[in-house]
């Protein structure tokens, strides 16, 4: 099978994938969720004309020239409106959030003025309309205020709140099944024998699963044998995974098994190896309804192909519209040769020059196997098949990486 381009093999891997069925969830559930459908008010906001300040509620005429003195006839605390007019001459103690009586049209705030029992000296004169939000200046009710597709964030759920939606209808979140294959590896805190080395993929992987919207279970190492990598897959199943993600074991080895295991079980495969550096031996496949991807078992070839396929396959399925990360202009930080037939995702940190330009520097060093690299590295430079070499100072394309 040939070497498929990242392009293509991102199209093949999101073919078919539709946003999953839609959910009701408490708001305080909600953070992090996508929309299923558009939300609009159910109330206006404010509700009524209302006080911006602690002060007096008046009728601007009544203060055009100051000093003016005026007679309190009442009080208006936030949540119990004044059943009275304001007449000529006349204001009310008012607090912010309370209600303007009707009559008055305007709040002098309580530091232009001086109290004396029933009287109110107004200092500062006001215009119509001063310290006063008006009804519906936030918000009327039937407006949609947030979309269908928006990944729902902290000022949302108070937009949502606000709104009176103690419920929203929200995609559900895709459920993602993960595991590691090897009998080298062994989990972290235990000491490695001869050949052995610390289990480390699951762990990244499942936080950047979380991190893109999805619930994920982590099946942890799975030996070298096709009974028990089966068993995982059935697993896998049983959990209702819409994903399944495997590290491991996907390459042409006589113990790479996931394959061979994925295959028994009924897998139809869409590719398998990608014209990418890091991640060539990746491939992905649909077994029943589940998406299935066979990622490398180097840390960093692990995580670039989740970044660049898993992470947008669950923004997808989450029902979000923008999945993929969006690439940024840069310029390099230091000369690179010439690149071969795959496209190469270089591990680079940040900076900006004097001219206030991003410049992405490529570690000196890109082994796949290196996660003090991939931990140092902001970026991602991406240099397409067959790039000439490149002095630093030139143009490049990055994509950034989450913290």
């Amino acid at each position: 099978m040939a070497l498929m381009p990242v392009a293509d093999a991102l199209a093949k891997v999101l073919e078919g994938a539709e946003p999953l069925a839609a959910e009701t969830v408490p708001l305080a559930q909600a953070f992090g969720r996508v929309l299923a459908a558009d939300l609009t008010a159910r109330r206006t906001q404010p509700p009524a004309d209302m006080s911006a300040m602690d002060g007096y509620a008046v009728r601007a005429a009544d203060v055009a020239t100051v000093p003016a003195t005026l007679k309190v006839i009442g009080e208006v605390p936030a949540g119990r409106p004044f059943g009275e007019a304001i007449g000529p001459g006349e204001a009310a103690r008012i607090f912010t959030g309370g209600v303007l009586p009707a009559g008055a049209d305007a709040v002098v705030m309580q530091e232009d003025t001086q109290r004396d029992g029933d009287r109110v000296t107004v200092t500062y004169s006001v215009k119509p309309g001063r310290h006063v939000r008006r009804a519906g200046i936030d918000f009327r009710e039937g407006a949609v205020l947030l979309a269908r597709a928006r990944r729902l964030g902290a000022r949302d759920l108070m937009t949502a709140a606000g709104m009176n939606h103690p419920t929203v209808p929200v995609h559900r979140k895709p459920k993602v099944a993960l595991f590691g294959t090897g009998d080298e590896l062994v989990l972290p805190g235990g000491t490695p024998r001869a050949g052995e080395i610390i289990y480390s993929n699951g762990y990244g992987l499942c936080a950047l699963a979380a991190e893109a919207g999805a619930e994920v279970m982590h099946g942890g190492i799975v030996r070298d044998r096709t009974g028990d990598i089966v068993a995982a897959i059935r697993a896998a199943q049983e959990f209702g995974a819409d994903i399944l993600v495997t590290t491991g074991g996907a390459s042409v080895g006589e113990y790479d098994l996931v394959q061979q295991a994925l295959a028994a079980e009924g897998m139809t495969l869409s590719f398998w190896k990608l014209a990418l550096r890091p991640g060539k031996p990746m491939l992905h496949g649909r077994l029943g309804a589940m998406h299935v991807l066979g990622l490398p078992g180097n840390p960093v070839s692990s995580f670039v192909c989740s970044y660049l396929f898993l992470a947008p396959l669950i923004r997808r399925l989450s029902g979000l519209a923008e999945v993929a990360a969006q690439p940024e202009p840069a310029v390099l930080g230091r000369d690179l040769p010439e690149n071969d037939q795959r496209a190469d995702y270089l591990r680079a940190t940040l900076a900006r020059d004097d001219a206030g330009r991003l410049v992405a520097t490529p570690l000196p060093v890109q082994d796949s196997s290196l996660m003090a690299t991939l931990s140092r590295a902001d970026c991602l430079v991406i240099r397409e098949p067959h790039a000439p070499a490149a002095a630093a100072g030139s143009p490049c394309v990055i994509l950034k990486l989450a913290l």
